[in-house]
């Protein structure tokens, strides 16, 4: 962040992936929405740079990013990013070549995802209550079973073999569970489940307990319980009320959370924040549903995750008030009604768009004149 030259007020760069599918047009919603917003609040300026990294570039040029790619983000404030995957690309090769390609050298190592029931939308859990359902998960963004490690031998053959090794590390995992007691520490309810698989996997889940029940005692006030993964999800679904902050590995928590996003009514309103709590790389901003291949195009994409993943990057930008200010927009125009069909709607991708920006201009115009 820098101030500009011409208003003196905080300008902020951000580099734009918008990538596949419906990246691109719920990208372009969130941006829209960001520059009405900064422009209706006059208090900070937005300065986006889009990038064409995705499929489309892969298929011309045998590679996603750049060779200077990562050098060109750090020159960035924040990353904001759409959905990577193409019908005609396997997921290994478009996964691994540009989100988790700069997830990992940018040590965004503290993946979080929150989850809560909008207004004016519903939960499919009958027994869930308003406010019940309102949690946050911490994954581990870095390691664990999406490390990379492993390989193939043999291919094709009846003997061939592959495999697959979860990499923990003291470190990687200890600054993970800082990370999050620091977060369930600042909520409210100051309550935290680690999710664990211990019984089985008797290494890596065997330290990760351990280090969870070290780093638990320099937080004294946070209530913390464990979790197997395979309970949590039964908890998840039969007693969501017993939840707040969650921790759990790379592989747990990428399920866990899509459950968690389902439960809270749709996977089209949950936000991704791939964070490096250091500040040392910028952060990436992604809504959680992927590409869709099946709806691009069709002008029906919910853009709200990506309205709520926008929020998300202005307060780690330092805009909070302006992040909760236009979440609280967004809710508004859910439950005026104005939603798309994945939450029982029957609006557009642009008519959602419009309509929060219509709202920005009548609450915050107001305010101004």
């Amino acid at each position: 962040m820098s101030p500009s030259k011409v208003t003196g007020r905080p300008s902020y760069r951000i580099a734009s992936i918008p990538a596949d599918g419906i990246g691109p047009e719920v990208i372009e919603a969130g941006i829209t929405v960001l520059k009405k917003l900064a422009s209706t609040l006059d208090a900070f300026d937005l300065d986006f740079t889009s990038f064409d990294w995705g499929s489309d570039r892969y298929k011309r040029e045998g590679k996603y990013l750049p060779d200077d790619g990562l050098e060109t983000l750090k020159k960035y404030d924040a990353i904001l990013f759409g959905a990577v995957g193409a019908p005609d690309v396997p997921d290994h090769i478009s996964l691994w070549q540009l989100r988790l390609a700069i997830c990992q050298p940018l040590q965004q190592y503290a993946n979080v995802r929150p989850t809560k029931v909008f207004r004016g939308t519903k939960s499919p859990l009958s027994n869930c209550r308003k406010g019940e359902l309102d949690w946050v998960i911490v994954r581990e963004n870095s390691e664990g079973e999406y490390a990379g490690h492993g390989g193939r031998s043999h291919v094709g053959q009846p003997w061939e073999v592959s495999t697959e090794v979860s990499i923990f590390t003291r470190h990687g995992v200890e600054r993970l569970m800082r990370f999050a007691y620091q977060l369930a520490k600042s909520r409210p309810r100051k309550h935290i489940t680690v999710v664990t698989k211990s019984n089985a996997q008797r290494n890596g889940m065997v330290m990760w307990d351990e280090i969870a029940s070290i780093v638990a005692k320099d937080f004294p006030d946070v209530t913390s319980d464990k979790m197997l993964v395979d309970a949590m999800t039964t908890r998840m679904v039969l007693k969501p009320e017993t939840l707040d902050t969650i921790v759990a590995t790379n592989l747990h928590a990428d399920i866990l959370s899509d459950l968690a996003a389902a439960l809270a009514g749709s996977i089209g309103i949950a936000p991704t924040s791939n964070l490096d709590p250091t500040r040392e790389n910028p952060s990436m901003f992604e809504p959680i549903h992927g590409s869709a291949f099946d709806i691009t195009g069709k002008g029906i994409a919910n853009p709200v995750a990506t309205f709520w993943t926008a929020c998300e990057m202005l307060t780690w930008l330092g805009q909070k008030e302006a992040a909760d200010t236009l979440l609280s927009i967004v809710e508004d125009v859910c439950e005026s009604g104005v939603m798309t069909q994945d939450l029982g709607g029957s609006a557009t991708t642009i008519e959602v768009t419009n309509a929060v920006c219509n709202e920005i201009s009548r609450q915050l115009g107001q305010e101004k004149a």
